[in-house]
């Protein structure tokens, strides 16, 4: 066991945003453990992967519980996986409903309970959550009921908790970004989705691991919904 960096655990962390934020930390030194339904394992000794649906209670356990067997601590949970179904609020059926709320309420909720349990213990720690500029900023063409209603969720949750955990040492935030260029975006709609942001164009994942490092080192920055969204919660 080595407890001799800091360690994060990462949702969703196999592509995207999740695999950026898993290479800015360990740019910093960091231990990571990273996870997602699909992961692959890594031949860097410093990031121990665990395959497992995030929904599912065991395989918080089991990533908490390895984290603290292999790496002996946690400092930080960086929660960012999440789906996004866009359809018009009466054409989602029970399975969308479903699977949404499973991997972005289920998902948030069950490893951030285990993870603060031992984060309590060492008497300090911090959680991060991505959630969406869609929240405070709905777009017109852009359906996306079931995504503000358990993103919206978590950052009510996030502050809940922030003041609920302030003087135990644990800080609780959330990144809440506009559209970002990832894999799940082709790239020929990324000038129409650009247009959506009053800057013109979309955000990049750097921007996002940014925020979240930023996050990290803000010792006095506890209940923030940081928007990384080009402007969008400011209006047009």
């Amino acid at each position: 066991m080595n407890t001799s960096s800091k360690v994060v655990i990462v949702t969703g962390a196999s592509q995207g945003i999740g695999a950026g934020v898993v290479k800015g930390f360990r740019e910093r030194g960091w231990q990571v453990v990273a996870t997602s339904r699909s992961i692959q394992p890594s031949s860097d000794p410093d990031i121990l992967t665990i395959a497992g649906d995030i929904a599912d209670p065991q395989t918080a356990e089991r990533v908490v519980g390895e984290a603290i067997a292999r790496f002996g601590r946690i400092d930080t949970l960086v929660n960012n996986a999440g789906i996004f179904v866009a359809k018009p609020f009466t054409h989602y059926t029970h399975a969308d409903y479903a699977q949404v709320v499973a991997t972005n309420m289920s998902g948030f909720f069950y490893i951030t309970q285990q993870a603060m349990v031992e984060m309590e213990k060492q008497g300090r720690g911090h959680v991060v959550s991505i959630t969406t500029s869609l929240v405070d900023h709905a777009i017109d063409g852009v359906p996306s009921v079931l995504a503000s209603l358990t993103k919206g969720g978590i950052n009510a949750a996030t502050r809940s908790l922030a003041i609920e955990y302030a003087k135990r040492g644990i800080r609780v935030n959330a990144v809440s970004p506009g559209i970002i260029r990832t894999p799940m975006h082709a790239a020929e709609t990324h000038e129409a989705l650009g247009k959506l942001h009053p800057v013109g164009h979309m955000g990049g994942i750097d921007d996002i691991v940014q925020a979240i490092l930023y996050l990290e080192g803000a010792g006095f920055v506890t209940g923030e919904i940081l928007h990384v969204d080009g402007g969008q919660s400011a209006g047009h």
